[in-house]
């Protein structure tokens, strides 16, 4: 018991995650109440999206995202509570901005795909996920804006000085993310419009976030005696010679 209270005051600082508990009722009731048939929906296109092919390939690095994000949210979590902080002050303003867009200017595309010649599984995932993702609230792409986000964050952070493989590391976080941006576009899941807005508020976001918000903050390197002993994603790591 007393071992449990320790680690729960160690990672207190979980808190902001609870606002999931705002933008998942948001979200939900954006995509319930805004369908294609709303009345006075903005539908988004620009002659660049006729000439981006659809690709089923795409679907790949499109569900990886549900498991990058999240990755690098656990990583900073665990190994700095100000990183921790920064990432979920940047993704939380953003993804807030983009509901509170979708609210107020309600959108929405007519790009997708009604039938596709060839059968694969990539195909039937990406009818899985039409199914589940309405063509509604897009603009500007939280899949695109979190992305980048999420990118900076773990480019950004001291703690990528312990890995080993630290180059790499950001070398194939750069390729992910503009492998999912690039995406939302060949699975006409995203106009060319929602993905520049998306890039325009991460990068807005960024100067807030990084150059004020957190300017005066330290993000000391930490100083690990033993990485193999240390909580998780530390198996990149090898012992420092003393």
């Amino acid at each position: 018991m007393i071992k449990l209270k320790k680690e729960l005051r160690k990672y207190k600082h979980i808190w902001p995650v609870m606002y999931v508990f705002i933008y998942m009722p948001w979200f939900i009731m954006l995509e319930k109440n805004i369908s294609a048939d709303y009345p006075g929906l903005h539908i988004l296109h620009c002659p660049l999206d006729d000439m981006i092919p659809f690709c089923e390939w795409f679907v790949i690095p499109y569900l990886l995202w549900f498991l990058y994000v999240p990755a690098v949210f656990v990583f900073l979590f665990y190994h700095s509570k100000n990183e921790f902080y920064r990432i979920c002050a940047y993704e939380f303003t953003g993804m807030t901005i983009a509901l509170l867009v979708c609210t107020l200017y309600p959108n929405g595309l007519e790009l997708r795909l009604d039938n596709v010649s060839r059968s694969n599984i990539l195909i039937d995932l990406v009818h899985f996920l039409y199914d589940k993702d309405t063509p509604t609230n897009v603009c500007p792409s939280i899949h695109v804006f979190a992305t980048i986000a999420t990118h900076i964050c773990l480019v950004k952070s001291p703690h990528m000085k312990e890995l080993i493989p630290r180059q790499t590391i950001k070398h194939l976080s750069l390729i992910l993310s503009v492998l999912i941006c690039l995406s939302t576009m060949f699975l006409k899941q995203h106009s060319v419009i929602d993905v520049i807005c998306g890039i325009l508020l991460a990068t807005v976001l960024y100067f807030v976030v990084f150059k004020w918000w957190f300017r005066n903050v330290d993000f000391p390197a930490p100083v690990v005696k033993d990485p193999h002993q240390h909580q998780v994603l530390y198996f990149l790591n090898k012992r420092r010679k003393k």
